[in-house]
């Protein structure tokens, strides 16, 4: 079974930029495709960038050409960076690898 453990978030200034890391426990994480949603407040979860075991990746619209999701393997982690954020960012960002989410990590984007 695997575990997702997600860390990096926090609080950042607009146009600043931070690293999420999802670091996975358990067997068979190469075979399993690897997302980050977010979640912000009075929305519904969504989207922000999936990549599948063979490395192909989508984005969510809102953050093309911002954001870039990217796995290791050999660390079993996924990372997500995000650059040139902006206040519409602010949300709790889960990990889903397979079936298993995270407990989610907060980002503020503020001045």
């Amino acid at each position: 079974q695997v575990q997702l453990v997600e860390s990096g978030g926090g609080l950042v200034q607009p146009g600043g930029s931070l690293r999420l890391s999802c670091a996975a426990s358990g067997s068979f994480f190469s075979n399993r495709n690897v997302a980050w949603y977010r979640q912000g407040p009075g929305n519904q979860r969504e989207l922000v960038a999936a990549m599948s075991s063979g490395g192909r990746t989508n984005y969510g619209d809102s953050v093309k050409g911002r954001f870039t999701i990217s796995r290791d393997n050999a660390k079993k982690t996924v990372y997500l960076q995000m650059n040139s954020l902006k206040p519409e960012d602010t949300a709790v960002y889960y990990c889903k690898a397979g079936l298993v989410w995270g407990q989610g990590t907060q980002v503020t984007v503020s001045s």
